[in-house]
């Protein structure tokens, strides 16, 4: 709920008005408030002033946190690497089944991606400073780079940064596509039928090849905070969801059993009820039977 107020700004042009004092009344009826408001907005600021700075110094300890954790969760991320790399074609499919990053992914850059073995996200000793994303692959038509790296430079402020709107600095792996198989020569064509589909206009090696833009940098921290940390929620999504799929079948062909024997059993209700409005349905149920004796 939104109050309506004089800024910080105008409260301290009150409070430093040369006539002395808060303010006369016609500051008053200037701005609507009375002296006591004024007071209590201007400690309200000054309350304000001491979170920001408990909050700048509990962002500073958070960071040598993180710093802390990220080295003991590098043998952890080392031991999954190695298991991962014992499911064929591990990688393309948690990132085909992401949400998000599904959206930029072309099918010939999927039949590319096949030959992904590894994904890593290193963070720099400072985290604060930026990130790198590598991805590493087998030997394959497309091209000749074993490695391919996108590098996040976001600087020692990164929160200037944004407040700036600037971007953070990137740099990419030049690509030695092989020949006849430079997938960023098509990108045209792939991003007009993509836009005919309704989709998005990036692909992925376009955004690879980004430098400094705010969607590469939101497809970075996805992989970095959601993809990275726990890829195996996303390799299983496709058995998660037909498990589910089929107990809502199963559910949804019980219910209309239920809802057929409750029909049936209506029917025979109304039945019963209009025997016994006639008067004589009991009677020629008797007779009958005494007709089988």
């Amino acid at each position: 709920m939104s109050t309506s107020g004089p800024s910080p700004r105008k409260i301290k042009r009150v409070e430093e008005d040369p006539n002395g004092g808060a303010g006369s009344d016609d500051d008053d009826q200037q701005d609507g408030m009375d002296e006591a408001t004024r007071q209590a907005l201007s400690d309200i600021d000054e309350c304000q002033k001491e979170l920001d700075e408990l909050n700048e110094k509990a962002s500073k300890e958070i960071l040598q946190v993180e710093t802390k954790y990220n080295k003991l969760r590098k043998p952890y991320y080392d031991k999954r690497a190695a298991v991962i790399e014992k499911i064929p074609n591990f990688w393309v499919n948690a990132i085909v089944n992401h949400p998000q990053i599904s959206m930029l992914v072309d099918e010939e850059e999927e039949d590319c991606l096949h030959f992904l073995k590894k994904l890593e996200v290193e963070e720099f000793e400072n985290v604060e400073n930026g990130f790198r994303v590598k991805f590493i692959f087998d030997e394959n038509p497309f091209f000749d780079n074993g490695e391919l790296i996108k590098e996040f430079q976001l600087g020692p402020n990164s929160e200037l940064i944004n407040e700036l709107h600037t971007e953070p600095k990137s740099t990419s792996t030049i690509i030695k596509w092989k020949e006849n198989m430079d997938l960023s020569k098509k990108q045209p064509q792939i991003i007009d039928a993509r836009r005919k589909r309704g989709l998005e206009q990036k692909t992925f090696f376009s955004w690879f090849s980004t430098i400094r833009t705010r969607a590469a940098d939101d497809i970075a921290e996805v992989i970095k905070d959601d993809l990275w940390p726990n890829p195996l929620q996303y390799y299983l999504t496709p058995d998660m969801e037909d498990g589910d799929d089929e107990a809502l079948s199963e559910e949804g062909e019980e219910g209309v059993v239920v809802e057929e024997e409750e029909e049936v059993m209506d029917e025979e209700d109304d039945d019963a009820v209009g025997d016994d409005d006639d008067g004589v349905g009991n009677g020629e149920g008797e007779e009958e039977e005494d007709d089988d004796d």
